[in-house]
């Protein structure tokens, strides 16, 4: 062996470094050509044993392959590629009436944050619930709707529209305003 601790081929001469799990016995490079000749080394040296001359000779072999091929139809024919089938009903196609041109609808403005959301889902703007429902994974109004408002409500604090700061006063979570050594008193 080399001192760095490469090998040459066999088939092709140039130098490899083996793989460390069988360091001692690889002697052809991982090169698709050389795997090739390397395994048909290799069964020629296993056939060349005397032992194994007649290894899958005889009626006992050819009757046991026979009944197993009879227990297991179609395992060795070869298949092409696999169809994909949809997991959906085929829709007929539909010619494409054209429609008139409707008159163009101004953008509905968001409530304010304070405000409750209409019901009436069809006042949204819908490129604005689409873009939630596809960003979050959600299609229900009541999953949406807590998502409209915090947007809603930090585009007002970017854009700089009625913000009030919080009143710390009024909340209930007294962590910010209590220091955290202090106990009950």
């Amino acid at each position: 062996m080399h001192p760095t601790g490469s090998r040459k081929c066999l088939h092709c001469g140039d130098f490899f470094l083996p793989d460390a799990r069988n360091r001692e016995r690889q002697r052809y490079c991982v090169k698709p050509e050389c795997r090739l000749v390397s395994r048909a080394a290799s069964q020629a040296k296993w056939l060349a044993k005397p032992e194994n001359a007649d290894q899958w000779k005889g009626w006992e072999n050819v009757q046991r392959v026979q009944e197993w091929r009879k227990a297991n139809p179609g395992y060795s024919r070869r298949r092409g590629p696999r169809r994909r089938v949809a997991l959906q009903d085929v829709s007929t196609s539909q010619p494409i009436v054209p429609q008139p041109k409707a008159e163009p609808v101004a953008e509905v403005a968001l409530p304010a944050p304070c405000v409750a959301l209409p019901n009436d889902w069809e006042s949204q703007n819908p490129v604005l619930v689409g873009l939630i429902a596809q960003f979050a994974g959600v299609t229900l109004q009541e999953d949406i709707e807590p998502m409209l408002r915090h947007l809603q409500s930090r585009g007002r604090v970017i854009l700089g529209i009625d913000v009030r700061p919080p009143d710390y006063a009024k909340t209930t979570d007294r962590s910010r305003t209590t220091p955290a050594h202090a106990g009950p008193v």
